[in-house]
C-alpha cells in the first residue's frame, strides 16, 4: 500500500474516500441540492464476497486511478477471475453503500439504465378516478430510476455501479453511454414536461430496494460525486475507440498458484491449504486446456474435503467436479 491509494485492498472498511482530492476541473460536477436519503443495508452474502476479495498491486493502482480521474473502470478477463467482485470490494471497503447492479443483455438500452416510466399504470389510475380532480397528478410516482440513474443522483460521496457484461450489449449502447459519462447527468422528458407546468419537482423511486424516494427537480438528474463505475467484459467483442478513451482499462488475469492458495486460505480454511496443494496443481493443469474458473476449484475443495471426512473417495469426486461443474455466473 502507498500513501496515494484510497482503495487499499485490505478488506477492512475505512473512511479513506474522504481523502480523495478534488477532481480535475473538467470532471467536476455541481448537481444540487444533495440527496441525503439513507442508503439501504448490505446483503450478508455481498458482505462475505466483498470481504474475501484478493487484489493484486496492478488492480489497486488502476482502481485508484479511476477514483482519482472520475472515470469508469473497464475490467476485462475470463469468467471467474473476480471482475464483478471487485466492485463489491471497493464499495464495502470505502463505505459507499451496496453496489448498484445493471446486468446487460443484447436488448438493453440506455433508457433501461436511467429510468422507467409506467405509462400504463398512470393511464389506469386516471381512467378509474371518479372525478378528474381525483386523478393522480404527481407523475413522479410512475417513474423509477434505474441503476445508472440512481448512481448519478447528487450525493456527496460516489455510489458504486456495476455494469455487468457490457460486451453482450447491442452495438449502439457503448456509444450511447458516452454523453452520460462525460456530462454526469441526464434528463427525464416526462418530468421536464411536468416542470413546464405547475410541478417543478417530483418524488421518484430508485433502484435501491426499500429506500426512500428522492426529489428530482426540473426533470434533470446531475451528479455531485461521479460514481465509481465498473464495466465488466468477457472480451466477446471490441468497443469503439471513443468509448475506450473514456475508460480506465484493467485486464485481470487468472490467478497463479500462490494467489490461488491465498484465495483458498481466505475463503475456506487456512488449515487445509497444505492438503489442497495437489488439487490446486491439478486445477492449474486443467485450466490451461479449458475455461475452468476459480469457482470450480473452490467448489471442488469444499465438497471433496467434506466427502473425505465422511469417508468418500475425495480424489474421484474432485476429478468429476473439475471436469463437469459449469462456470459460476457470480464469479465474473
Amino acid at each position: 500500500m502507498t500513501d496515494w491509494q484510497i482503495f487499499r485492498g485490505t478488506n477492512e472498511p475505512h473512511d479513506g474516500i474522504a481523502r480523495l482530492p478534488p477532481p480535475q476541473q473538467w470532471r467536476a460536477f455541481d448537481g444540487s441540492p444533495p440527496v441525503t436519503a439513507k442508503l439501504p443495508t448490505w446483503s450478508p452474502v455481498d458482505v462475505v464476497r466483498a470481504s474475501f476479495y484478493q487484489a493484486d498491486p496492478q488492480v489497486l493502482d488502476l482502481v485508484n486511478a479511476a477514483l482519482y480521474l472520475r472515470r469508469p473502470l473497464l475490467v476485462t478477463g475470463k469468467p471467474g477471475v473476480g471482475k464483478s467482485t471487485l466492485a463489491l470490494a471497493v464499495a464495502h471497503e470505502l463505505g459507499l453503500g451496496p453496489v448498484l447492479r445493471w446486468p446487460i443483455t443484447s436488448r438493453t438500452t440506455l433508457k433501461d439504465g436511467l429510468y422507467t416510466y409506467d405509462a400504463i399504470r398512470r393511464l389506469h389510475d386516471v381512467s378509474t378516478a371518479k372525478e378528474q380532480d381525483e386523478a393522480e397528478t404527481d407523475i413522479g410516482r410512475y417513474i423509477t430510476l434505474g441503476p445508472l440513474g440512481t448512481a448519478l443522483l447528487p450525493r456527496e460521496r460516489p455510489r458504486v455501479l456495476l455494469i455487468d457484461e457490457i460486451d453482450k450489449s447491442d452495438i449502439d449502447l457503448p456509444n450511447d453511454l458516452l454523453n452520460v459519462f462525460e456530462e454526469g447527468e441526464f434528463t427525464i422528458p416526462e418530468l421536464e414536461r411536468a416542470a413546464r407546468g405547475d410541478q417543478s419537482s417530483a418524488h421518484v423511486s430508485t433502484a435501491d430496494r426499500g429506500a426512500d424516494d428522492v426529489v428530482v427537480g426540473d426533470g434533470s438528474v446531475r451528479c455531485r460525486a461521479f460514481p465509481f463505475i465498473v464495466l465488466t467484459s468477457n472480451q466477446e467483442r471490441e468497443f469503439p475507440p471513443a468509448f475506450l478513451r473514456r475508460c480506465v482499462p484493467l485486464q485481470i488475469w487468472p490467478p497463479g498458484r500462490e494467489e490461488l492458495m491465498r484465495i483458498v486460505q481466505a475463503r475456506l480454511d487456512p488449515d487445509i491449504s497444505a492438503e489442497a496443494t495437489d488439487l490446486v496443481v491439478e486445477f492449474l493443469r486443467r485450466r490451461d486446456a479449458s475455461d475452468l474458473a476459480t469457482d470450480h476449484l473452490l467448489n471442488a475443495l469444499y465438497l471433496t474435503f467434506h466427502a473425505a471426512r465422511g469417508g468418500g473417495d475425495r480424489e474421484q469426486l474432485a476429478q468429476r467436479l473439475l471436469s463437469h461443474l459449469p462456470t459460476s455466473a457470480t464469479g465474473t
